[in-house]
């Protein structure tokens, strides 16, 4: 695959969002507005509760989940990715602050800590930005997504199962953000106006010429030739049964959009009748929108079409990636490309 299709992919991921989206904060019901500047990023903690008082812990949460959304956004926008933005404090984000802090020259603590806090802060950068629906977002078609192999096989396509997928995998968000983000909206028509994670409009990626994956941080890391950190995203990594190929290899090929050739034979878990089959492109796919073939048979570096579980939950020795990162990673790497799998 060329570089023009990569980016191509990447594009449709993203959607038609320069005519769409409003690079200022709008308007929302305060508890459903993560702040948008370095001044006012911590709306609800800039509430002083008088000495003694009791604080409301709907206000203190409130103000928790805004100040870690803003920081997941804005560790999205320099590539050191905190995995599905879904304003709540986990392993991702830990990974991603960790990489910050280290390149910062700050105390690790792998926390949203004051120093880490204030470093990221010097971003103005809006948390939110305005965007209306359009007629891609709405009109599907949408389908359930069987569970078995067998199943998926007889689709002509894995598209999204409903809008709020896709226009999660568009703005790297959990549905259950997109909602808590616009109380009261529909996701059900063209034109329609809601604030999304303001992930769009990112400089470019360089070109990599190194990958390197570790399987006991679940991240892979993208190196240009001067061995310089361009990207991180959290990745699961194997498992027991499946475990990493721990080596050098290189890239072979580059592939948007797979088929995906699945054979039983290849798994310890293929359920008992399966055949061999190809399964149709599409974000549900079960390598999702990239394949990226490695120089070891039958591995890959990939997408999937469960975003919430990467760097969570245990792969069949592949490197596994949300759909939106494996696109950023594909459109930055090509064929020859070395890859180091690490412990």
């Amino acid at each position: 695959m060329n570089k023009m299709t990569a980016l191509t992919l990447i594009a449709a991921l993203g959607g038609t969002l320069t005519h769409a989206i409003a690079q200022q904060p709008a308007t929302l019901p305060p508890a459903a507005q993560p702040a948008t500047t370095a001044q006012n990023t911590t709306m609800s903690t800039a509430v002083t509760a008088a000495p003694g008082a009791v604080q409301d812990p709907a206000i203190a949460e409130q103000a928790e989940f805004e100040k870690i959304l803003r920081a997941q956004v804005l560790l999205e926008r320099i590539y050191l990715s905190p995995g599905e933005l879904d304003g709540a404090y986990g392993s991702n984000l830990r990974q991603a602050l960790t990489t910050f802090q280290t390149l910062r020259k700050l105390p690790v603590s792998g926390k949203l800590d004051d120093a880490t806090w204030n470093a990221l802060a010097v971003d103005t950068t809006p948390t939110l930005a305005e965007y209306a629906l359009i007629a891609e977002d709405v009109e599907g078609p949408f389908q359930p997504v069987p569970d078995t192999m067998m199943e998926k096989a007889k689709l002509a396509e894995l598209g999204y199962a409903n809008v709020l997928e896709g226009l999660g995998e568009k703005f790297h968000a959990s549905p259950a953000l997109l909602q808590r983000l616009n109380p009261g909206k529909t996701f059900t028509r063209a034109g329609e106006r809601i604030m999304v994670p303001n992930v769009s409009g990112k400089e470019p990626l360089a070109q990599a010429t190194k990958v390197v994956v570790r399987d006991g941080a679940k991240t892979l890391q993208l190196f240009d030739a001067s061995g310089r950190l361009l990207a991180q995203y959290p990745a699961s990594t194997g498992s027991s049964r499946d475990p990493l190929p721990i080596g050098t290899w290189k890239i072979e090929g580059v592939h948007a959009n797979p088929v995906y050739n699945y054979n039983p034979k290849l798994f310890w878990d293929a359920k008992p009748g399966d055949k061999a089959t190809p399964v149709k492109p599409g974000p549900n796919n079960p390598v999702g929108v990239m394949w990226i073939d490695l120089s070891k048979p039958h591995y890959g570096i990939h997408g999937t079409p469960v975003p919430a579980h990467v760097g969570k939950t245990e792969s069949h020795g592949c490197i596994r990636l949300t759909n939106w990162s494996a696109a950023e990673v594909g459109a930055a790497v090509s064929a020859g490309t070395e890859v180091i799998l690490e412990k």
